[in-house]
């Protein structure tokens, strides 16, 4: 199951964007999934929830933007949905030359990240001395 591959892929991508001390937790990562992509969007939650775990992005909901397959034919310009499994012939002309325009995505669209939890500041270990 590349899925799991997928989601860790994704897991060390959006925490590599993390910049603040102590780290802000992220709260909903939303990705666009091309129809075409061939990736089971259920499969890839399953995996996301698990490869989550012990990070920044522990339970951070997923959400699955799915992008349509859409193909436009060489020798005539008419463009098509796809459709799966995919139609790469032309519904015209009958052409085999199709140029695949959109449904092969997969891309991090945007994280929402919580506040940081500001750091308490340290004690200091003595009280100074008045003088």
């Amino acid at each position: 199951m590349h899925e799991m591959s997928i989601a860790l892929a994704v897991v060390d991508q959006v925490s590599e964007t993390v910049r603040t001390e102590p780290p802000a937790l992220a709260e909903e990562v939303r990705l666009q999934v091309g129809e075409l992509a061939g990736v089971v969007p259920e499969a890839l939650e399953f995996c996301f929830g698990l490869a989550c775990a012990g990070t920044t992005l522990e339970g951070a909901a997923l959400h699955i933007e799915s992008v349509p397959g859409l193909a436009r034919c060489s020798p005539c310009a008419r463009e098509w949905a796809t459709g799966m499994p995919p139609q790469l012939c032309c519904p015209d002309c009958g052409g085999a030359r199709a140029e695949l325009l959109s449904g092969r995505e997969l891309r991090v669209l945007r994280v929402r990240w919580s506040d940081p939890v500001p750091a308490t500041p340290a004690t200091p270990s003595r009280t100074p001395r008045e003088p």
